[in-house]
């Protein structure tokens, strides 16, 4: 093994990160996991399911204040000024334990999609851009969107946009629909990066460009909330939305026109590890979950646990989450050590194999709870249909296993002359 193959497989995390990682275990244990419960509860008492309890945001506020003052804040954009200058692979390691709780996350200010936004504008926006959008996301004082998928293509290429931006003097005019826009409900979404047409006639991967739309622009309407399994996540949402003669200023581009494909590469490559980072957590809390309730209740006169397979789907779930947790730990390595772009084959197995393991493991554990785990008196049928949305999300599987593959197949072009050819006396022309 060379020396760059060999770096890929040091995954330990960093001696420097490690107080880091036991000072975030403390704040969740501190001031997250006791507000929790109070936090999910309030939602029943709002007049206005798109709003957020005044209670609510005083929690978060509080949690996100401990944090603050505990250095606990921005972990997710590694190397970076105005990051804790973290590696991708100490911040797997930190990662893994937000996807524990519903509310952890936010409370470092390192949920998605603001993670994937700051880092775009981190990386390619203007200074001008950078003081009033990225500064006040940094700083938890508002929340953004990503403006991409479109419910008349299919999104699973990105290049796929209909969307379109024309320049009119100094304003780009933006019409066109997008949907499932995460976040874009809530009332602190200030801001949408979105992905739209400006170049028709270009190359395929240079027709598409990326612009800020402030939520408030006239023209920009909310159509509905898209449903999750019948959820529809309020007041965050995935919000259908229509663009109609939305004029921005044609200094709200970022990197310039016929960059959107461009950028979009550089923003999923760490959102789709940071997620599957998460998931990793999220197995774990199924597992503990699981072997919790099959422990403490009998059946047949036996512990739940002892009946049946139980014990192997234990056993598999472990190895399972292990072995997902160090595919994470190499594709945040290659990161660190190859670069986003260079890394992306690593990110795409990482993204097709571990959200559909997550979801074989809570799906587990929702079995071993009956008729519980299907109710509210678990969290496990929202993680388990986070994870079955996490499969479509940022490039379905399929999308995945393509690049994969055919990174695998590119290994042997150029050999004419294979074993099969030689078995069959077949030779090259």
């Amino acid at each position: 093994m060379n020396d760059l193959g060999a770096d890929l497989f040091e995954l330990a995390m960093s001696e420097e990160a490690q107080p880091l990682m036991d000072a975030v275990k403390k704040h969740i244990a501190d001031n997250v996991d006791p507000i929790t419960e109070e936090f999910q509860a309030l939602h029943a008492e709002k007049k206005d399911r798109w709003s957020w309890h005044p209670k609510q945001l005083e929690l978060l506020e509080g949690a996100k204040t401990a944090a603050k003052e505990a250095g606990l804040w921005n972990f997710f954009l590694p190397d970076a000024e105005t990051g804790e200058g973290l590696s991708n692979l100490d911040y797997a390691y930190i990662a893994t334990e937000l996807g524990k709780s519903p509310l952890a996350s936010e409370s470092l200010n390192c949920s998605a999609p603001d993670t994937g936004n700051m880092e775009v504008l981190e990386r390619v926006g203007t200074p001008e851009q950078k003081e009033k959008w990225l500064k006040p996301l940094l700083n938890g004082e508002i929340r953004s969107a990503y403006a991409m998928t479109e419910p008349a293509l299919p999104s699973s290429d990105a290049k796929n946009i209909s969307t379109s931006a024309v320049l009119d003097g100094d304003e780009w005019v933006i019409n066109g629909e997008k949907y499932y826009i995460s976040g874009a409900g809530d009332p602190r979404c200030k801001i949408m990066i979105t992905m739209v047409k400006t170049s028709p006639d270009a190359a395929p991967s240079r027709q598409q460009s990326q612009i800020l739309v402030p939520k408030d622009t006239p023209g920009v309407e909310i159509l509905e909330g898209m449903q999750v399994f019948g959820q529809d996540h309020a007041p965050r949402g995935h919000m259908h939305i229509r663009f109609k003669d939305v004029r921005v200023p044609k200094e709200n581009i970022l990197l310039g026109e016929g960059r959107g494909f461009e950028i979009s590469q550089v923003r999923l490559g760490p959102g789709r590890i940071h997620h599957c980072m998460r998931s990793i957590g999220a197995a774990e809390r199924a597992l503990e979950l699981m072997i919790r309730r099959t422990t403490t209740r009998t059946a047949f006169g036996k512990p739940i646990i002892q009946l049946g397979k139980n014990l192997e789907l234990v056993s598999r779930a472990r190895i399972e989450i292990d072995a997902c947790r160090l595919m994470v730990l190499r594709a945040a390595k290659a990161m660190d050590v190859l670069g986003n772009k260079e890394a992306r084959v690593y990110v795409s197995a990482i993204k097709a194999m571990v959200p559909e393991k997550v979801c074989q493991i809570i799906d587990q554990a929702i079995q071993m709870h009956g008729a519980t785990g299907v109710s509210q008196w678990t969290p496990l049928a929202g993680m388990y249909t986070g994870q079955r949305t996490l499969r479509i999300a940022d490039g379905p599987d399929e999308v995945h296993h393509m690049v994969v593959g055919r990174a695998e197949v590119r290994k042997y072009e150029g050999e004419r002359y294979t074993a099969l050819d030689n078995v069959l006396k077949i030779k090259p022309e």
